[in-house]
């Protein structure tokens, strides 16, 4: 056995992609996200989330996006680093410390994802079991996005530039797994200031058509890296 000055210790770069899809069962609206299939050992068969080892010519932020690119064929708008994942027991050969990522992407985005033999789209909260410590970083993720809806405008990294109040509250609905109330979710979204009208209606509805609005700051794109 290695002893703890001579083990080497990699950097891996690893990505949780959020996206909403309805349920296959409920047909609610739920998160989802991709995991590969991996093809060699440790875990050879076992999904995993997309990542991969560092590059020395790499900074972080383009690792994860080559990686995501290359594994899925997703290109992400929204991409924030979240975390540094590095317990030693965490691979069964090296050391491996793992920066991981999150991703948040909208509709169109999912539908230019990857389909493949070893790329497929699970409920977020009903996963297989995943290789290394994959469970546990999803799990911290999911945690983080349903605490960040609750205080941060993160939602509208779901939307499109302009949407409706009703639209808004779905998203927090499937993040948050409940239902809220419209009356006092549209005094809440209001209130936050965060909100900008835009003057128009959505059109195409057989009734009165609901208002328009835009993020304050135009759509969150790449955030600013976490610090803990």
């Amino acid at each position: 056995m290695q002893s703890a000055i001579d083990q080497r210790v990699s950097l891996a770069v690893s990505t949780v992609i959020f996206a909403l899809r309805p349920h296959p069962e409920s047909g609610l609206m739920t998160l989802w996200l991709p995991l590969v299939r991996r093809i060699r050992e440790p875990y050879e068969g076992q999904w995993a989330l997309p990542g991969g080892p560092l590059e020395a010519d790499e900074d972080l932020a383009a690792s994860a996006r080559h990686t995501l690119e290359r594994t899925t064929g997703l290109t992400p708008n929204y991409l924030e680093q979240l975390y540094a994942f590095g317990s030693l027991d965490r691979s069964p050969d090296d050391r491996v410390v793992s920066i991981v990522y999150w991703a948040l992407v909208q509709p169109d985005e999912v539908a230019r994802a990857v389909d493949g033999e070893n790329v497929e789209w699970f409920v977020a909260d009903e996963l297989p079991p995943l290789a290394f410590d994959h469970t546990e970083i999803v799990d911290y993720a999911l945690a983080r996005l349903r605490a960040k809806i609750t205080y941060t405008p993160i939602a509208h990294a779901f939307l499109p530039l302009e949407f409706t109040l009703a639209e808004l509250r779905a998203v927090h609905e499937a993040v948050l797994r409940t239902h809220l109330d419209p009356a006092n979710f549209r005094r809440q979204a209001l209130a936050s200031k965060t909100l900008v009208p835009t003057g128009t209606c959505l059109q195409g509805t057989s009734h009165r058509p609901p208002a328009l609005f835009r993020f304050e700051a135009g759509p969150p794109s790449h955030a600013p890296e976490e610090r803990r």
